[in-house]
């Protein structure tokens, strides 16, 4: 049985390793199309957190991306019935993927669809919180995703990230990880000239004068840069540290080397 004594708050990356509940968040440009295949390293990599003892929740997109092959699309659709259709499709597909890639390490994972009234709702917000917990006492791997299948464009929560860190909030995780195809966050898009790496945000420092861009593929994500520091500074606002990093450095980022760009988290309340 794993000794979970030496497991504790995180402050900083070496910390990661020894974090007592983590969530990750993975985004479409990392587990759908050509990149479906990082799907087996991202899963080893939560396997050895999961096996130093680590509660790890995985917040994954990519259910519509997945889901455009099967209904013989080349691009997001712009009609919400058609992503609807998208989504119910590839997250079937993207789910038997993980759990394939699971299967090797013997974690069994479990589904959990939320949209934004779910987590408005303190009925179902409690619910949510409960079944995770359960699930994590049973040392279950929980997967979570945006509902898109009954979401409307009212009560979306219009990206990933943002999920994942009210998750991180609602389950009260100790650090949260944020990947895409960029290791790093920059003072600017960095494929222009003069971007500097971001390496540490100390809490509330507002990044005056920084320009996100986006990341990720074109047409299959929606989430950027942007949507990943105002949800760093959601997490961290509720004492949760905040890496943003990418999909294939996630391994050396579980394992507390010095990749990506960190966010220093407020008290807890």
């Amino acid at each position: 049985m794993t000794d979970t004594t030496s497991l504790g708050p995180v402050r900083r990356r070496a910390d990661l390793p020894r974090a007592r509940r983590i969530v990750v968040k993975v985004g479409s440009s990392s587990v759908s199309g050509d990149a479906a295949g990082q799907i087996g390293s991202l899963v080893d990599a939560l396997a050895t957190a999961y096996g130093h003892g680590t509660e790890v929740v995985l917040v994954s997109s990519g259910a519509i991306a997945t889901g455009f092959p099967f209904l013989g699309l080349e691009g997001r659709p712009d009609d919400l019935a058609t992503q609807q259709a998208a989504a119910a499709t590839g997250q079937n597909v993207l789910m038997f993927r993980y759990q394939q890639q699971l299967d090797r390490h013997g974690v069994v994972a479990a589904q959990i669809l939320l949209t934004a009234g779910d987590l408005q709702n303190p009925t179902h917000r409690v619910n949510a919180q409960r079944a995770i917990d359960r699930l994590l006492a049973l040392r279950v791997l929980p997967i979570v995703n945006e509902n898109d299948t009954v979401a409307t464009h009212e009560i979306r929560f219009g990206d990933n990230d943002r999920l994942a860190a009210l998750v991180a909030r609602l389950l009260g995780a100790d650090a949260l990880v944020l990947l895409s195809d960029v290791e790093a966050l920059y003072t600017k898009p960095p494929e222009q000239p003069g971007a500097e790496r971001i390496d540490e945000v100390p809490f509330g420092d507002e990044l005056a004068g920084v320009t996100f861009g986006t990341i990720g593929a074109a047409g299959v994500g929606t989430g950027g840069a942007g949507t990943k520091v105002a949800a760093a500074r959601l997490a961290a606002e509720a004492g949760t540290a905040v890496l943003v990093t990418a999909t294939s450095l996630v391994d050396r980022a579980l394992a507390g080397e010095h990749v990506g760009t960190w966010f220093h988290s407020g008290p807890r309340g």
